[in-house]
């Protein structure tokens, strides 16, 4: 299937009247009916990414895992198996598009699950449908891609570039690869060595693919007793396919579990932290022990939409509740260039809509994702500003949050680890933290300047905010999720030499 001539093809075919009849705009309403009472952030909230901007990119927001009617149920008794649409996710591919936008989102991923000949329906059913949707919501730029069963590991995000041969690529990797594609089952497609085989084909593909971990930690019983996804399988990957094995969920998705009574994040073994998967929360914990590698690994938040929490689901919409940003032009290659590079923020419950954090000195600076060389022949003291715009206006629940406080993170970069299992990074540390009387206004942002004195090691730092007094994030029981906001950025690196 060709992308762009089958788009055309769509929409000169489609009439309005054909379109709105397509799109279920009544059933779309109705879903949203209850959220009337909210107030979306809306996208052109969005500010230049950087001081005065950098290439045309701003802060665009985003959710990479969306699930739709065809995240179904196969019959295997039949042969082949006979799929039937909305046993997990119900909504149609458009009316997730709808609310993405409704809700300030201008790009999104279509992310459904997989199974036996999934790849299949994935081709020629699915995509036909994501097609009509990109007609019918051209403000919001929709990813193809899926759910991916990977080998040996939980669910991750399959990012597929979006170019005329997008379909046939999906096709090609979830039939070769996905562990639940093949019908009769294969066991041998679950092995962590076929997950590395899927990972070096992908980046041999001449458009690279993006794949990134869902609920990293949902399976763990512990702190730091992992399940299906281990810090040994991430190093693995990482290895084998740097530019395209590339992170994980900072905050997983299904937020709304608490609203009926569930967990956050359907964490059932061992909780979130302010929604954050431990993974990420914990300071000193895994994602700053692949950090202090020197190792380009960033964190997203995203909804994990199947069903609306008031319908009984565990779920927001796209963009209600969780949203990543990236720093990008309007662009579906520029989108998943931010995001293969780490020019993204996270944030829950719109505490904030932009955040810029820049490290400077002897004269050069960088900003997240890059990397600030000094000499330390000279002044090693690096000088640090935060700047972070809180949402003007009211959230999808109707509240105006507030940032409470800022925390500057801090930690070593001391190379590759020997020790494939290594899940802390003990020269972690919280620097800084500030409150409301440490930043200054300078128009919609506030801004707070701090000095890193005599860095004398590779290093890397990165910022979190928060609408609580929590000093750490605790462990998520059934608060409301609005009552526990939080926003993170990725990293910024320093090198001496």
């Amino acid at each position: 299937m060709k992308n762009k001539k089958a788009e055309e093809t769509e929409h000169s075919g489609l009439s309005r009247r054909r379109l709105v009849k397509y799109a279920g705009i009544g059933a779309t309403l109705a879903a949203a009916a209850p959220l009337a009472g909210g107030t979306p952030a809306q996208a052109d909230d969005e500010r230049k990414f950087g001081h005065g901007g950098n290439q045309g990119r701003m802060w665009r927001a985003g959710d990479h895992h969306v699930h739709s009617e065809y995240s179904g149920e196969f019959d295997t008794k039949t042969n082949p198996p006979t799929f039937h649409k909305g046993a997990d996710a119900v909504y149609p591919i458009v009316t997730n598009a709808i609310m993405a936008k409704y809700f300030g989102l201008t790009w999104a991923m279509c992310t459904d699950h997989g199974g036996p000949t999934h790849s299949k329906v994935n081709l020629e059913q699915a995509y036909p449908d994501l097609l009509r949707s990109r007609v019918l919501v051209p403000e919001v730029l929709q990813f193809w891609g899926m759910e991916f069963d990977a080998p040996a590991l939980d669910h991750h995000t399959l990012m597929i570039p979006h170019h005329e041969g997008e379909a046939q690529q999906l096709f090609e990797l979830e039939s070769r690869f996905a562990k639940h594609d093949a019908f009769p089952a294969d066991p041998g497609r679950d092995t962590e060595a076929k997950m590395v085989e899927f990972l070096k084909a992908a980046r041999a593909m001449p458009r690279k693919p993006l794949v990134i971990a869902h609920h990293a930690s949902r399976s763990a019983t512990g702190l730091g007793v992992w399940g299906q996804d281990t810090p040994r399988e991430f190093r693995n990957g990482n290895n084998a396919a740097p530019d395209v094995y590339v992170g994980f969920e900072g905050a997983p998705g299904h937020q709304a579990g608490p609203l009926n009574g569930g967990a956050r994040g359907g964490y059932g073994n061992h909780p979130t932290y302010g929604g954050f998967d431990q993974m990420t929360a914990r300071v000193g914990g895994l994602w700053d022990a692949l950090l202090g590698e020197g190792r380009h690994w960033w964190i997203t938040a995203t909804s994990d939409s199947h069903v609306h929490w008031t319908r009984g689901g565990s779920d927001f919409w796209p963009g209600e509740y969780s949203k990543t940003y990236v720093a990008a032009r309007q662009d579906y290659d520029d989108i998943m260039d931010a995001l293969r590079n780490g020019r993204i923020f996270v944030t829950t419950g719109d505490l904030i809509t932009a955040l810029d954090v820049t490290a400077a000195a002897q004269g050069r600076r960088a900003t997240v994702s890059e990397t600030l060389v000094i000499n330390s022949r000279g002044r090693d003291d690096v000088e640090v500003e935060i700047r972070f715009r809180p949402l003007n206006g009211r959230n999808a629940n109707g509240d105006h949050p507030e940032v409470r406080r800022v925390d500057l993170i801090v930690g070593q970069v001391t190379g590759v680890s020997a020790d494939l299992d290594a899940d802390t990074n003990p020269t972690t540390k919280v620097v800084a933290r500030f409150g409301p009387n440490d930043w200054r206004r300078q128009g919609q942002d506030r801004v707070i300047r701090y000095t890193l004195r005599d860095v004398g090691h590779d290093s890397y730092l990165r910022v979190r905010g928060t609408s609580t007094d929590e000093m750490e994030p605790q462990a998520d029981g059934k608060e409301s999720p609005w009552e526990d906001l939080w926003f993170y950025s990725n990293p910024v690196f320093i090198r001496v030499r």
